[in-house]
């Protein structure tokens, strides 16, 4: 077995036993007032890291190119209240002209 395979099945467990301990620990109970707080907050911010990761990331570093061209127009067009399928293809529009001009 190799580095990374151990490193994903001690992720597993660990995810698994957080889960775990966190349904033991409240066991029914309301989660507490700051926690409660705080969750409605987590997706948008988890999403909004993996966009960015994604779009910007490259391994270990900071590319700009084509892709960050399409994520800035989806967000123009999100402002501007389009329709998803819009918003999808004006993203993929923007990045495959940027990229036929030559962004990489």
């Amino acid at each position: 077995m190799t580095t990374a395979w151990l490193a994903v099945i001690a992720v597993g467990v660990a995810t698994v036993a957080l889960k775990g301990a966190g349904t033991l620990v409240l066991a029914g109970r309301p989660l507490p007032r700051p926690a409660a707080a705080v969750m409605p907050l987590l997706t948008p911010c988890l999403l909004a890291a993996l966009v960015v990761g994604q779009t910007v990331g490259d391994g270990r570093a900071v590319v700009i190119d084509a892709r960050l061209a399409g994520v800035a127009a989806a967000a123009v067009a999100l402002a501007l209240r389009a329709p998803l399928l819009a918003v999808l293809a004006s993203a993929a529009g923007v990045a495959a002209a940027a990229r036929a001009l030559g962004a990489a």
